[in-house]
C-alpha cells in the first residue's frame, strides 16, 4: 500500500523544482522500469505482486523502500493515463564529460533549446537507435527527467548520457579538426555534402531553429531537401523527425566508407 505522504511525494515529481531538489525522477511501466533498473540507482519501487514475481531476476536492483500495490492503488498514484504494473523513483545520473573528447571519438548530438518534452525524449531514443551515446542540451531545453520525456525515451536513458551545458562556451573549446553540423534552409543538400564519422550535430529550437550564437560555430550547414524539388510543401520538419533523417544519412554513409570524408 502506498502511504498518503508517499503518494504526495510521487505526485510532486511532476514538477522540475522538486525533481531537481531531490535529485530524482519518476519512471513508469514494465519495459521502462525494467530497462532502467540496472543503470540507475532505484530509491523507491511500487509494483503489483505479479510484477515482482515476473522480475525476481532483477531483485538485486530493488531498493529497501518498496511497496506491493494493487492496480487501483497504482492508478491513483500514477501520472500516466494507463499505468502498467510498476512505477519507480530513480536517482538522476550526473556525469562530467568533455565535449571535445567525445566529439573526436564519434558523433554526438547537441540540442539548442528543444523545448517539447516529447521531442526531446524521442531524440534521445533516436540517439540510442543510431549508436550516439552523448546528447548535449542547452539550459533552455526541456528537462530530460520530465516524466513525459522519460516515457518518450522508451528506456534509451539507460544507454544514452544526456548533459546540460552552455553550448556556446562548450563549442569555443572545439578544435578545427572537429566538424560541427547544423540544419539550415540555406545549407547544402544533406545527401551531397561530405559527412565525417565524428563531430557534433546541432539541432535547433522547434520554431526558431539554431540560435545565432550557436550558428556561428557551425562549420557545415546542411539542408534536408524536400521531394520533388520545387514542389509546394510544409515549411519545415518536426525537429525529432529532422534528427532521424540526419542521423540516418550519417550512418548510411558510414556503411559505405567511400562516401565518407576523411576524419
Amino acid at each position: 500500500m502506498i502511504s498518503k505522504n508517499r503518494m504526495k511525494y510521487i505526485r510532486s515529481l511532476e514538477l522540475k523544482k522538486y525533481r531537481r531538489a531531490e535529485g530524482v525522477f519518476l519512471a513508469e511501466g514494465r519495459k521502462l522500469v525494467g530497462d532502467l533498473l540496472p543503470h540507475f540507482q532505484c530509491v523507491y519501487l511500487a509494483a503489483t505482486q505479479e510484477w515482482y514475481e515476473e522480475n525476481v531476476g532483477q531483485a538485486e536492483f530493488f531498493p529497501k523502500e518498496r511497496d506491493v500495490v494493487t492496480e487501483e492503488e497504482l492508478r491513483r498514484a500514477s501520472l500516466q493515463e494507463t499505468p502498467q504494473q510498476v512505477m519507480a523513483v530513480f536517482r538522476q545520473r550526473q556525469e562530467d564529460v568533455d565535449l571535445c573528447v567525445v566529439a573526436r571519438k564519434g558523433l554526438c548530438l547537441m540540442l539548442d533549446d528543444v523545448q517539447n518534452p516529447g521531442n526531446l525524449g524521442t531524440i534521445v531514443r533516436l540517439a540510442d537507435w543510431f549508436g550516439i551515446e552523448h546528447v548535449f542540451c542547452s539550459s533552455g531545453c526541456a528537462d530530460v527527467y520530465n516524466p513525459k520525456t522519460v516515457q518518450a525515451t522508451m528506456g534509451a536513458l539507460a544507454r544514452v548520457a544526456v548533459h546540460e551545458l552552455d553550448l556556446e562556451a562548450a563549442l569555443v573549446g572545439l578544435g578545427t579538426d572537429v566538424p560541427v553540423y547544423g540544419t539550415f534552409l540555406d545549407g547544402g543538400s544533406l545527401y551531397e555534402m561530405p559527412l565525417a564519422q565524428h563531430g557534433v550535430i546541432v539541432m535547433g529550437n522547434e520554431g526558431r531553429g539554431v540560435s545565432e550564437g550557436v550558428a556561428r560555430f557551425v562549420t557545415e550547414r546542411l539542408w534536408i531537401p524536400n521531394y520533388p524539388a520545387g514542389r509546394a510543401t510544409s515549411e519545415s520538419l518536426n525537429v525529432a523527425i529532422a534528427t532521424a533523417v540526419v542521423c540516418a544519412e550519417f550512418r548510411r554513409r558510414q556503411t559505405s566508407s567511400s562516401n565518407l570524408s576523411l576524419p
